[in-house]
């Protein structure tokens, strides 16, 4: 009973917030499903072997959608560690500094907090203590974690590869990290890189950034 529950609150808040994939059109007939919005779907290419296919949803969290984009398309994630691993919760990234304590150079983000749940594959943002402090970590959820909602902002969810999810190495940080080794928006049509990747530099330690369960 509690998983239909689960499923259904779900399929309300994707109907409500995203629209159904099928409409109909003026003269009543059924419209045709619509393609994939390439434009808000992002690639993240693992060192653990393999791509992970996100959609975004601009309609709930709009600014930080654009900001996971505006970093992708700089290259800003291409070989950051996922530097907070915890089984049966979520895997943290986006920190250049593979501390915890870093972030990127633009300014931190106003929460969207919206209805969407934790589930299993949500992607949502790090921030501090401070609501307005999401910046450019993220994190995707291993398992639903109810708690976290309206408290992050998740602006996305993994709809393929969380395989590749699941293989990442645990630990704060794990002992041999597994990496970004190329995030991408899908409407750029950028080649899968060597999953061969080698360390990427860290940098100076910078405020904390992190999500409790």
């Amino acid at each position: 009973m509690k998983i239909h529950l689960i499923l259904a609150r779900f399929v309300l808040i994707l109907t409500a917030f995203l629209g159904a994939q099928t409409a109909m059109a003026q003269d009543g007939t059924a419209a045709a499903p619509a393609g994939p919005d390439l434009e808000n779907t992002l690639y993240l290419d693992l060192s653990t072997g393999g791509r992970v296919t996100i959609q975004l949803y601009p309609k709930i969290a709009p600014n930080h959608v654009e900001r996971i984009k505006t970093l992708a398309r700089q290259g800003f994630y291409d070989g950051i560690i996922f530097h907070r691993v915890i089984e049966g919760f979520m895997a943290q990234t986006g920190d250049p500094t593979g501390t915890g304590q870093g972030d990127s150079d633009l300014p931190d983000l106003k929460a969207e907090f919206n209805p969407m749940p934790h589930l299993r594959g949500t992607v949502s943002m790090a921030r501090t203590t401070d609501p307005d402090s999401a910046n450019s970590q993220f994190f995707i959820c291993f398992q639903p974690r109810f708690a976290l909602d309206n408290k992050y902002t998740a602006f996305g969810r993994v709809t393929g590869g969380m395989e590749f999810v699941d293989a990442i190495a645990q630990g704060e940080p794990p002992a041999q990290p597994d990496r970004i080794v190329q995030a991408s928006v899908a409407a750029d049509n950028k080649p899968l890189p060597n999953f061969a990747f080698p360390p990427k530099a860290l940098q100076a330690d910078e405020p904390v950034i992190s999500v409790t369960d």
